[in-house]
């Protein structure tokens, strides 16, 4: 039990969590017709809260129907919680020299094991204001690209949609020129 407690703490490898997510796309077509993805499931939620007296057509469908999806969600969340809280590796993240460089050279101090600087997630109202902005962008970009990362990047691009190599070059080149120029301007 031990050995299997001492893995479950380590990062697995790219070549086990790689195909066990490539995987769930056939396995979800197959067992079924199911698409992998996330974004959707804000949408459901909207659907199952919103009042009976407001009439929007874009919330107006069987949201029952996707329900598998709200589970998928749940137990996304319920796994991410599992493996950060209750089998979270006791020992800090180690980065690398050229990553704690990049940022001390933005002004962070030295993150001493914790992966995120707590300079970037500190309750001031310029990060609040500046963490809600990213999440309204992105929301807005996953309706407007029709679907999240995951979406796009595993299932689109593995059942050869074009729109998909699109949205993931998109989003890319979006990562790119955000963490590179981006960060470091609103980091000053």
């Amino acid at each position: 039990m031990d050995t299997l407690i001492n893995w479950l703490h380590e990062p697995w490898p790219w070549y086990v969590a790689g195909p066990m997510i490539g995987l769930m796309v056939p396995l979800m077509l197959v067992i079924g017709n199911r698409s992998f993805g996330i974004s959707n499931n804000l949408r459901h939620l909207c659907a199952i809260t919103q009042p009976r007296h407001v009439d929007v057509v874009f919330f107006k469908y069987n949201w029952k129907e996707h329900i598998w999806s709200l589970y998928f969600v749940i137990g996304t969340g319920l796994g991410g919680f599992l493996a950060g809280v209750a089998f979270a590796n006791p020992n800090p993240v180690a980065l690398t020299p050229g990553a704690l460089a990049m940022l001390l050279s933005w002004g962070f101090t030295a993150p001493g094991g914790a992966l995120i600087p707590p300079e970037l997630f500190a309750p001031t109202v310029r990060n609040l204001t500046f963490l809600f902005t990213a999440g309204v962008l992105v929301g807005f970009g996953t309706r407007y690209a029709g679907g999240c990362t995951s979406g796009h990047a595993i299932t689109g691009l593995s059942t050869l949609q074009l729109v998909s190599v699109y949205a993931v070059l998109g989003i890319f080149a979006g990562g790119l020129l955000s963490s590179w120029l981006l960060v470091p301007l609103l980091l000053q």
